[in-house]
């Protein structure tokens, strides 16, 4: 009989920790959930004080049996699975299969895997969270009677295969309500006036700013003729001259949500992708020389806080490489309603820099490697300073105003800056321009040339669209989902078509928009920011112990259900106006429209079930066929990368190429072109179908 059993999520978390754990034990893999609520009813028991009716998962009875096995032939079994509600509630379902006692020391966990972090926690065992479970299984079971119930009414009143929750149907909102502001935004017109100056041949630019030391805004071209005819002939005097210094902080070592908008800014991740390529890289990587190694902490944390042993590391990593004054001792604040269970996001081995293993990890491994290692070590380095000027400049009784800065220290520019999703306007981005322009040597009362003046006339622009980083922002912010949330979200509104990819702006579906309006109508109480939010402050109240998890569901329900019978009972059958396109139907003559399905975009027939007639939907480019002036279709490879092609091929034109047609080019024969696989026909062996039959039998 083996000393220990070790139970983890998955096989590379396994290989990891079985180099740092010495004796007669075994270290074996649950791979993820093995219990959870049937997909076929609603699993929860409403009668009997919401009990949830978990069910082993479809598949896993031969590993649940190994396991049981496995645990029979142990003194001693550890449940480490990861450290965090979802984790726990994964140790609670094994107990249960194995028949473990939750209140004996069986659960451990480790925010990193390294050989001193998981020798220190197998020191230490402890029991199950009963609190920390139990706020999960809120979740579940609130999610659950949300989804299944509000999910059929969509059925019935809009399509079949449609569904509501808590979390993803705010997310729509969000977006929705953000599409709504776009389209209603009316733009204000507003002029500037740049005066072009010129001190020892060095031109530099300054911007009006008002008259007799008032501050003005000009909205009009009237406006603008009136003060350049009192500019004409005046002297540009400097009034004034202000130097200082600007320092400018690194930002804290990632948090989840944090890592997700900067991989999605300067990667170009989805936040499926970062987390699936963050999870490999916490549970370990085969590095040559060195063996599978966890290379970062966990990566569901909303904390900036980390070890001091960290902290000592990254100190002589820094002052080693780049100098003493490169280094600066930094606490960052954790966010109040942060759980901080888990330190921040960061490497752990910082001998083990990006381009030294780089061989050893896949492209997605070295790049988020590479940004949570050089965000982390640049979180403890010493500020950039910037050496500033402001000078006020008179012309007359305006007042002109020219800003200057020069980077005089780099600090922690030297390894990282942190990126930016926000959309400037355009009012904003010239200003900042300005400001990042060098002033040549000005002295009081001088006079300097003018060279020209421009007036330029601009737009307010409306809110930008969501992307996938600012939507994790905005929820965030707003207190809805937690970190692990945010990836499954998004993606589940984007594969519901509630939502589509506009480059990477997040744009609604017209099911989408329809979809919203039927739940804020009749379930406003549930979909909205405050309710969403005050439900993750319920869940956290059950983590802390200071409420009771069925208590909090049986408030919600009463009401809700109430509701939902209310809007079955009322609320008419809701009809979907599908964009028309241009393509007439072969059949029947009638024009095609576009519908959404399982794989995308389709065209079908308007006169469904009369004419089923449905094609393959393809989007257009705005630059005809350089071959023939046909219409150039966007297709990818089974690869997903775009190839261009146009609609007579095949047929009258053989035009495909890699490249985007620019207006105006020419066809070139030889160029290299994208060969399209054709999918081969299924065919049966004779009699295979008969044997398979015989088999199963």
């Amino acid at each position: 009989m083996r000393d220990k059993l070790i139970i983890v999520e998955s096989p590379a978390k396994a290989n990891t920790i079985k180099k740092f754990i010495g004796g007669n034990t075994k270290v074996v893999a649950s791979m993820g959930h093995v219990r959870d609520l049937p997909k076929s009813k609603l699993g929860i028991d409403i009668e009997h004080n919401f009990e949830p009716e978990y069910i082993n998962i479809r598949g896993k009875a031969k590993l649940i049996n190994s396991l049981k096995k496995d645990a029979k032939d142990s003194k001693q079994v550890i449940l480490a699975t990861d450290p965090d509600r979802e984790g726990e509630a994964i140790a609670w379902h094994l107990a249960y299969l194995l028949g473990i006692d939750g209140k004996s020391n069986c659960r451990v966990t480790f925010n990193e895997i390294t050989k001193d972090a998981v020798r220190e926690a197998m020191k230490k065992p402890r029991m199950i969270d009963q609190n920390l479970t139990d706020a999960g299984q809120a979740r579940r079971v609130l999610d659950r009677i949300v989804g299944y119930k509000m999910s059929p009414v969509l059925w019935k009143k809009v399509q079949k295969g449609l569904s509501a929750g808590r979390v993803q149907s705010v997310a729509v909102k969000l977006i929705v309500d953000r599409e709504e502001e776009i389209e209603k935004f009316i733009p204000e017109e507003y002029w500037n006036i740049y005066a072009t100056l010129v001190k020892d041949k060095q031109e530099f630019i300054a911007r009006l700013y008002g008259k007799d030391d008032k501050k003005m805004e000009l909205h009009s071209k009237e406006e603008i003729d009136k003060i350049l005819k009192d500019l004409e002939g005046a002297k540009y005097i400097v009034k004034d001259i202000k130097k200082g210094e600007r320092k400018k902080t690194p930002a804290p070592p990632f948090t989840t949500s944090t890592m997700q908008q900067e991989a999605s800014r300067k990667l170009g991740f989805t936040l499926k992708r970062t987390m699936g390529t963050a999870q490999t890289l916490y549970e370990g990587v085969k590095i040559e020389g060195r063996g599978s190694l966890g290379l970062i902490t966990y990566m569901r944390t909303d904390s900036t806080r980390i070890s001091e042993v960290a902290r000592a590391a990254a100190k002589e990593y820094i002052e080693k490489t780049y100098g003493n004054s490169y280094y600066e001792n930094r606490y960052y604040k954790t966010k109040q309603d942060s759980q901080d269970a888990h330190e921040a996001i960061r490497p752990t081995y910082i001998d083990l820099s990006p381009d030294e293993i780089k061989d050893s990890l896949t492209s997605d491994q070295y790049k988020l490697y590479k940004l949570i290692y050089n965000r982390f070590i640049a979180s403890q380095m010493a500020a950039s300073v910037y050496d500033t000027v402001a000078v006020n400049i008179t012309a007359n009784n305006y007042l002109f105003k020219a800003n200057g800065q020069t980077l005089k220290f780099k600090g922690f520019m030297i390894v990282y800056v942190e990126g930016t999703d926000e959309v400037k306007s355009t009012k904003n981005k010239k200003e900042s321009e300005e400001e990042n322009v060098s002033l040549p040597e000005l002295e009081e009362n001088e006079e300097v040339k003018k060279k020209k003046l421009d007036a330029k006339q601009s737009f307010t622009e409306p809110p930008p669209r969501y992307t996938e980083a600012s939507l994790v922002k905005a929820l965030e912010e707003k207190g809805i989902g937690r970190p692990s949330t945010y990836a499954p979200t998004i993606t589940t509104i984007l594969a519901r078509r509630y939502i589509e990819k506009e480059q990477k702006q997040l744009k609604p579906t017209e099911l989408g928009k329809v979809v919203n309006k039927l739940l804020v109508e009749n379930f406003g109480d549930i979909i909205n920011v405050e309710f969403t939010a005050k439900m993750e402050e319920d869940f956290d109240e059950i983590a802390e112990g200071k409420e009771n998890w069925r208590q909090v569901i049986k408030e919600f329900y009463g009401p809700f259900q109430k509701n939902v019978d209310k809007v079955e009972k009322e609320l008419e059958h809701v009809k979907l106006e599908y964009e028309v396109s241009d393509v007439p139907c072969e059949k029947c003559g009638r024009m095609m429209v576009i519908k959404y399905g399982r794989y995308g975009k389709f065209l079908a027939c308007p006169g469904f079930p009369e004419c089923r007639n449905a094609k393959p939907y393809y989007e257009t480019i705005d630059v005809p066929c350089p071959k023939c002036g046909g219409k150039v279709q966007i297709r990818k490879t089974k690869k997903r990368r775009n190839y261009y092609i146009c609609e007579n091929n095949p047929g009258s034109c053989d035009y495909i190429s890699w490249n985007k047609p620019k207006p105006g080019e020419k066809y070139i024969e030889g160029e290299e072109k994208p060969e399209i696989e054709e999918k081969p026909k299924k065919t049966r062996k004779k009699g295979q179908l008969k044997r398979k039959s015989n088999k199963k039998r």
